[in-house]
């Protein structure tokens, strides 16, 4: 019979031949715990025999494995986030896995939520981009071994012992404002990302490392709190440039809101860079065709994406890690949206 032929089969004829309910394939199928394990080998003998799906699908089954993995994202809509989740993808098609997508939108309640799908065995495994971590944990007993296979990409959580793949968040924050130091600015405005998010609290830390390194005072009043949007971008320009005395330039914590900010600086008659100086961080794609074309401090995010997914499918077929933290290096990408200081 052919493989086209194959795709007619329904559940009821995988039933009928294996004298089970289809409630009891479905469950076979899907949730295998649910099932007696002389029913599952039987409705799967089935299940081969008809063709009704492929051989090493039915082979991923007796193994008691779904062979998809689960992407838990804070904010599905962030750019940030499409070229680290198109490297997942391909990674996990080239070695037999499927990609579910779980917008948590930032809420720890639906975290905890999608983590049900492991214990139900509709993922094999999770890469969860939050710093905090969905899973009750015993602080007596290894780490590994009370999670199932779980990478913890961009977002770090304190916890030692997990699988991480990232960057190096206080270098990035140094780096920035070192470039901004390279070119006169002395009065340097700063818009963080969420203050309760670790990358937003390191970039801080590399800020003032380069700032107290080259002897300048930082005024306290030319931080703003963000939360990587645009419109905290957009609210970060406007709170500041109320000031008497103004920065020369802008440090954003993210790309987003860089791209905030160059709105607002534009609405408000400021010409970049001539009067102000943008830098962001991420090099997400838009980056480069904003007006003018956004300096950032670029992370590898395939590399990102492509590293998380090796190493949740390599935990998954049970090869243990030599290394849990993965450091990924970033680069200065220098455009139109920096230049020199001009005024003093």
């Amino acid at each position: 019979m052919s493989t086209s032929q194959f795709k007619h089969f329904a559940m009821g004829d995988i039933a009928k031949k294996a004298g089970v309910s289809m409630a009891t394939v479905s469950r076979a199928l899907n949730n295998p715990d649910r099932v007696s394990e002389t029913t599952r080998k039987l409705v799967l003998q089935v299940v081969e025999e008809l063709g009704y799906i492929p051989n090493r699908l039915a082979a991923s089954l007796r193994q008691g494995r779904s062979r998809h993995i689960a992407i838990m994202l804070p904010d599905i809509t962030n750019p940030y986030f499409a070229p680290v989740v198109r490297a997942i993808e391909q990674v996990a098609m080239g070695r037999g896995y499927s990609v579910i997508l779980k917008d948590t939108q930032d809420d720890p309640a639906l975290e905890r939520s999608f983590t049900d799908m492991v214990k139900t065995r509709q993922v094999d495994g999770i890469i969860t981009n939050s710093q905090r971590l969905p899973f009750d944990l015993d602080p007596k007993l290894p780490v590994l071994q009370q999670l199932p296979p779980m990478v913890n990409a961009s977002e770090f959580c304190e916890l030692d012992g997990i699988p991480k793949v990232g960057v190096d968040n206080v270098a990035i924050g140094r780096d920035a404002t070192e470039h901004l130091l390279s070119l006169g600015h002395r009065r340097i405005a700063v818009i963080t990302g969420t203050p309760h998010i670790l990358s937003s609290q390191q970039r801080e830390q590399g800020f003032r490392q380069a700032m107290q390194a080259a002897a300048v005072p930082f005024d306290e009043k030319m931080l703003y709190p963000g939360d990587y949007s645009c419109e905290s971008g957009i609210a970060g320009v406007k709170h500041i440039m109320q000031m008497k005395i103004r920065p020369t330039a802008f440090f954003c914590f993210g790309d987003l809101v860089a791209v905030g900010a160059l709105h607002a600086l534009r609405e408000l008659g400021y010409l970049v860079p001539q009067d102000i100086s943008v830098i962001g961080v991420d090099g997400i794609a838009l980056s480069q065709y904003t007006a003018p074309p956004l300096t950032t401090v670029a992370q590898p995010l395939q590399q990102l994406g492509e590293h998380s997914a090796r190493l949740l499918i390599d935990l998954i077929e049970g090869q243990i890690p030599e290394q849990l933290v993965h450091i990924l290096p970033h680069q200065l990408v220098v455009r139109a949206s920096t230049g020199p200081v001009s005024v003093v």
